[in-house]
């Protein structure tokens, strides 16, 4: 499998499998790009994630929408 930063790794520790398997597809992009980080938004029903430009790659940010 495909080696993830370390930030990403501790952020998917005590996540639902639900959770990750919504924003693992978005971890794998940033990795294959290595360019942009992942932002995620996380509202009362709902788990959105997407490469964000304005972070870093190999970092995360989260949100609460």
């Amino acid at each position: 499998m495909t080696q993830l930063p370390a930030a990403y790794t501790e952020y998917l520790q005590g996540k639902s499998e639900a959770f990750v398997d919504t924003i693992m597809p978005v971890m794998l992009q940033s990795v294959a790009e290595k360019t942009h980080g992942v932002h995620v938004v996380v509202s009362a029903h709902v788990v959105q994630a997407h490469t964000d430009e304005t972070i870093p790659f190999g970092e995360i940010r989260e949100a609460v929408d």
